[in-house]
């Protein structure tokens, strides 16, 4: 690696002159309220186009005017054709209502046991109990590395040269053990390490306009987290998240490679601290392209914190919500929250 860039990675002039054309990103992480994972967003059976219109809809009207959106490698693998027809279908119904979108290859968070079909009810009020990694247990088998190369190198070939797609995130939370909620792979680690530069290998062999991440997610960003390194040096943009304080939030900016656009992919917890009003005003200032996880309460449960894995919550809902700024009839959690998003961003309808 010469001069800190991997092959194909853009140069930092080039990240800069490219993010300069944008307007300051604001928006979720986004799966309708009526799919618990990305496969039930997007097999046919469960593909949604009249919920995905209502909201975001929803989302345009509070002033956001990005998505961050999960993939997955089954979904191609079972009928690439009909995959990114829906994904056209999605990007049409986005990009109508000035949204684009950064899509998600593979996620480490979760449950590793995949399958596609019909997928179990979720577990209740649970957070997100049945979200699902990407590639799961097939990380485990070299053999099926061709099929997981085929997909990146598809669909992002696919969609190259779309407008509407904003950014490529390759891999979510690479590093993610999921704190013993799931038998995880013995050597996760090492095997993600081994992965993970070759995923971005695949999909700058696709030729892609748009730029590539992965966004690091613990830690000292480099020190502590085995795959932050990789990531910040094959990434075009980097992208982290935070769930902390706004203290905790500005220590960590000053931890990261400032030399080029940040994208802040996950942030929004409100118990631990990480609210609207604290991030929001410092990420405009440092024109931090900034995605809540969550955006209509619904089947991934998100409204529940990651506690309620171990903690009961049936008697009644956490208050005040862990994410989610909708009702599933639209209306809004707490409307000086998006009173807020309106006026910081300078866009959007009043409720």
């Amino acid at each position: 690696m010469a001069n800190g860039l991997a092959p194909g990675r853009w140069t930092a002039a080039r990240a800069n002159a490219w993010y300069d054309q944008l307007p300051w990103l604001v928006g979720a992480n986004f799966v309708p309220s009526t799919a618990s994972n990305p496969l039930e967003m997007w097999q046919a059976e469960t593909f949604s186009p009249a919920v995905i219109k209502r909201e975001l809809e929803w989302a345009a009207g509070i002033g956001m005017n990005t998505m961050r959106v999960f993939l997955h490698d089954l979904l191609w693998q079972c009928d690439q054709d009909a995959f990114t027809d829906r994904i056209r279908h999605y990007l049409d119904i986005a990009d109508s209502m000035g949204i684009s979108t950064m899509l998600v290859l593979f996620d480490s968070v979760w449950n590793p046991d995949v399958r596609l079909g019909a997928q179990p009810e979720p577990v209740p009020a649970v957070h997100n109990s049945q979200w699902v990694q990407g590639p799961g247990r097939a990380l485990a088998d070299p053999s099926q590395y061709g099929r997981l190369q085929d997909y990146v190198e598809g669909v992002v070939g696919t969609f190259a040269n779309d407008e509407r797609v904003l950014v490529w995130d390759v891999w979510n939370e690479p590093s993610n053990l999921n704190g013993g909620r799931f038998d995880e792979l013995d050597n996760k680690v090492e095997l993600v390490s081994q992965l993970l530069p070759q995923v971005f290998d695949w999909a700058r062999n696709a030729g892609p306009s748009q730029p590539l991440t992965s966004g690091v997610w613990t830690g000292r960003t480099l020190y502590d987290d085995p795959h932050a390194r990789i990531q910040i040096e094959n990434s075009d943009v980097v992208s982290f998240h935070d769930y902390q304080v706004p203290e905790r939030f500005e220590t960590k900016l000053r931890e990261l490679p400032r030399d080029r656009p940040l994208f802040l992919t996950e942030f929004m917890a409100r118990t631990p601290g990480s609210t609207f009003e604290g991030i929001l005003p410092i990420a405009k200032r440092e024109r931090i392209a900034s995605y809540c996880w969550g955006l209509v309460a619904g089947r991934s449960q998100t409204l529940y914190p990651w506690d309620s894995w171990t903690r009961s919550y049936l008697d009644a809902p956490p208050d005040p919500w862990f994410h989610d700024v909708f009702h599933t009839d639209g209306k809004p959690y707490r409307v000086e929250e998006t009173a807020l998003l309106r006026q910081i961003t300078g866009r959007g309808q009043p409720d």
